[in-house]
């Protein structure tokens, strides 16, 4: 993000960049409701908030993150 943004541009703009693989550069909606973990190390990470990541949409999903990260930014 660029510090030089208005605050009209961070509001929709902040919190998200153009995605790697597709070069889209507005935010998907991710309409999951689970996710998949690399293995119970990983997945009892998750669950005991060693580690931040995906379980459950209700708890946490990418949009819902760059949500949380654009509102920071203002």
């Amino acid at each position: 993000m660029s510090d030089a943004w208005s605050f009209e541009t961070k509001q929709i703009h902040a919190g998200q960049t153009p995605d790697e693989t597709t070069n889209a550069r507005a935010l998907p909606i991710y309409q999951t409701t689970s996710y998949t973990f690399n293995d119970t190390t990983h997945a009892a990470n998750l669950f005991a908030l060693k580690e931040l990541g995906n379980i459950y949409t209700r708890i946490m999903n990418p949009t819902q993150a760059t949500v949380e990260d654009r509102i920071a930014a203002l």
